[in-house]
């Protein structure tokens, strides 16, 4: 009974978002409201555990959105500017082959937007690009899904990642190695089905040596990169290595037109620029100890007392999430933001009024994820400290037992495709596959990168994600035609995560 009673919160978001299509704001409003009176009336949670633990649900909240926000800023300096335009019209130039444009733009360029700005922008952006090229509509939808999944929880500077580290308490030292192992994996098997939806069989044959070396320079940088402790921009220099990697390969894969125009290198190299501040502040935060030691003298950090609910439920003392605000991501995202713009001003790229219109797109962008994300993590920590999430966990471990592995990454999935992202599937799931992991003995860094890589694959099935691409794409009304289409692909993606979490179980890693 409790195990249901503690299941109802997920339910409810399960039921509103799928079968009555209400979106993450107003499901996640709903769980969290649920979770309250549950907490309440059947687990003992009384007036002071509900008061840290909301304490403590306001402090993972600003965490996590400092990054979103600043994440989109920069997306909206550049694209304000005509930087995102500019990158995605050179790449058609490079090659005339149909199935080269589809790796480059759909896998290497949506890899790339995923890595800077995420939040549906690959798709939104990709789509109307393909279409231009004459990819049907379908295609032009289902290419760029495909192609930035893998890229989706080191991207959006790391927004996901940072959800995870602070639903569960654990550093990105250990979480980052299994999570960058098995999504660099995932890349090059994303890279063979944006093939397949561009050409068939015979394109993922013809271009077999293509997609392996695109798929090894990527996937390798971001696995470095994540594990180097650079995890924020891991995705972004993924992409960034794709792109470069693009040129001689594209010269390879020229198609029968080898005239396929010319780049306007200096538009393109201006349009990078921006991006390339982000590199140099990044880098220059992270490994430069000085400055690193400088920044990290603010800490914010708030220390709980021990709660206990009317069952006896125990939440030992300890601090909430440690913010370092001036070393934090959304800092080093700010600043970024800043030089980028006055490099696109002075360019004379921006017109009129660009200010206003930055800040009013990404405010009207992030104010409906940043509602859902506050609400689901109220209602996570809720769950925590009342027991509810070791009561799923407990009924978890006892009914799965050894097939957990196998079985983590579809519930990350879950919670994407319910949800509407990976960062708040790690949220909504983070504590309960690390409590579960615990009671089995498994290695939790095992178990929760299955989970994000679970929820990052499946989070191109979000129905919210589907329709924004498919109305850039002229397909408004038949996201059905889309989602059946990405099924399949998805699901052997997630049985290839279940595989390797299985795998480095009985290997013992980490």
């Amino acid at each position: 009974m409790n195990f249901i009673l503690a299941f109802i919160p997920i339910a409810l978001i399960l039921v509103l978002m799928v079968g009555f299509r209400w979106g993450a704001a107003r499901s996640g409003g709903v769980g969290y409201l649920s979770a309250l009176a549950i907490a309440i009336l059947f687990f003992g949670a009384g007036a002071g555990l509900l008061a840290y633990s909301h304490s403590k649900a306001l402090l993972l909240t600003v965490d996590v959105l400092f990054v979103i926000w600043a994440a989109f800023l920069l997306y909206r300096v550049a694209d304000e500017a005509g930087a995102i335009t500019t990158i995605g019209q050179s790449l058609p130039h490079l090659t005339a082959d149909k199935g080269m444009q589809a790796l480059i733009i759909g896998w290497v360029f949506a890899s790339f937007l995923q890595g800077v700005g995420g939040f549906g922008v690959p798709v939104a952006v990709i789509a109307p690009i393909l279409v231009g090229l004459g990819f049907s509509p379908l295609q032009a939808v289902v290419i760029p899904s495909l192609g930035h999944g893998w890229a989706v929880t080191f991207g959006s500077l790391g927004s996901s990642f940072i959800a995870l580290m602070a639903s569960t308490g654990l550093p990105a030292e250990v979480l980052a190695p299994p999570a960058a192992l098995f999504l660099s994996l995932a890349g090059p098997v994303s890279g063979f089905f944006v093939a397949h939806a561009a050409d068939g069989w015979q394109a993922m044959r013809r271009l077999a040596v293509p997609i392996l070396v695109l798929g090894f320079a990527m996937s390798l940088t971001q696995f470095l990169v994540a594990t180097s402790g650079l995890w924020n921009i891991a995705a972004f220099c993924a992409g960034m290595v794709g792109l470069l990697v693009s040129i001689p390969l594209a010269r390879r894969y020229h198609g029968q037109d080898i005239e396929n125009g010319s780049l306007d290198r200096r538009a393109l190299v201006i349009a990078v620029s921006g991006y390339v501040a982000l590199i140099v502040v990044t880098l220059g935060v992270q490994l430069i100890p000085e400055v690193k030691a400088f920044l990290g003298q603010v800490i914010l950090q708030v220390d709980f007392p021990e709660v206990e609910t009317a069952l006896g439920y125990i939440t030992p003392a300890g601090p909430g999430r440690n913010i370092a605000p001036f070393r934090h991501a959304g800092a080093i995202l700010t600043v970024s933001s800043l030089i980028a713009y006055l490099i696109y001003r002075r360019a004379g790229l921006y017109e009129k009024g660009a200010p206003k219109r930055i800040i009013s797109g990404m405010v009207k962008r992030v104010m409906s994820s940043s509602v859902s994300i506050a609400s689901m993590v109220a209602m996570a920590v809720i769950m925590q400290n009342s027991g509810m999430t070791d009561t799923l966990a407990r009924g978890l471990a006892n009914s799965m037992g050894w097939a957990y592995p196998i079985i983590a990454p579809w519930i990350g999935a879950l919670g994407a495709f319910m949800t509407g992202s990976n960062t708040n599937s790690n949220v909504v799931f983070g504590a309960l596959q690390l409590r579960t992991a615990q009671l089995l003995g498994y290695t939790a860094a095992i178990i929760l990168g299955a989970q994000t890589a679970g929820a990052a694959l499946a989070s191109i099935l979000a129905p919210t994600k589907i329709v924004v691409g498919a109305s850039t794409a002229g397909m408004a009304g038949k996201e059905g035609d889309v989602l059946r289409k990405l099924l399949a692909y998805t699901a052997v993606l997630l049985i290839l995560i279940s595989f390797l979490a299985m795998l480095s179980v009985w290997l013992g890693l980490w």
